[in-house]
């Protein structure tokens, strides 16, 4: 007999996939039945699923309707945004006073390659490698922390800065440069070892993609 908890995971996963590239729409309203053909997955890891579902704020349980998806409100938006804010800047201190110089550098090369590549020529190979090394920076600082709450609640808030941003589709060639841009000044500062510099280049660059996410 299969692992329940598993089954539950690949559930999850399932439907987190599903609702980053729009398959599950925001504010739909679901049954347990319909989660099993939109995942794929069996009822019982759907309903192993659900409470977990819940507890990240992804779904609600709606009383003689169903289970409803999360809907992107003003609210949303601003707590996400602000946690967001919040956990990167601790782990941007965290990363600046203890990761390697090595890592830094490693970083800091992969942004550059990344930028010159871009003010060359942008092809569909590139979009997606930039996608990668956009998000996995801000992962990477968060995962140096080596707290697994916070990775966690990370994870969770991401998925929901992903859906209002609208990030399932890949990052645009218009925004490559500027991303890779507004990262730039943050690693420069962690080479240096500069705490101030670092937040206040971090601060800018959220601000900017919370500009960038509420654009139409």
């Amino acid at each position: 007999m299969p692992n329940p908890a598993p089954l539950r995971d690949h559930a999850y996963a399932s439907f987190t996939d599903k609702l980053l590239s729009r398959a599950i729409a925001l504010g739909q309203i679901v049954s347990q039945r319909e989660l099993v053909e939109l995942t794929g997955m069996p009822l019982g890891a759907i309903r192993e699923m659900i409470p977990r579902l819940e507890a990240d704020g992804l779904i609600s349980t709606e009383p003689k309707r169903g289970l409803k998806v999360l809907s992107i409100d003003l609210k949303l938006v601003s707590d996400a945004v602000q946690l967001r804010q919040i956990i990167e800047t601790a782990a941007l201190i965290h990363f600046c006073q203890t990761a390697e110089d090595s890592v830094i550098g490693e970083l800091y090369d992969r942004h550059m390659q990344v930028l010159e590549q871009a003010r060359s020529s942008i092809d569909d190979d590139l979009r997606d490698h930039a996608q990668q090394v956009d998000w996995g920076f801000h992962e990477q600082l968060v995962e140096h922390m080596d707290n697994k709450i916070m990775s966690e609640v990370y994870r969770v808030n991401s998925i929901k800065i992903r859906l209002i941003a609208n990030a399932n589709a890949r990052i645009s060639s218009e925004r490559i440069v500027a991303v890779m841009e507004e990262h730039m000044p943050i690693l420069e500062a962690l080479k240096n070892r500069d705490e101030t510099t670092a937040v206040a280049a971090l601060d800018n660059h959220l601000k900017s993609a919370r500009r960038r996410a509420l654009r139409p």
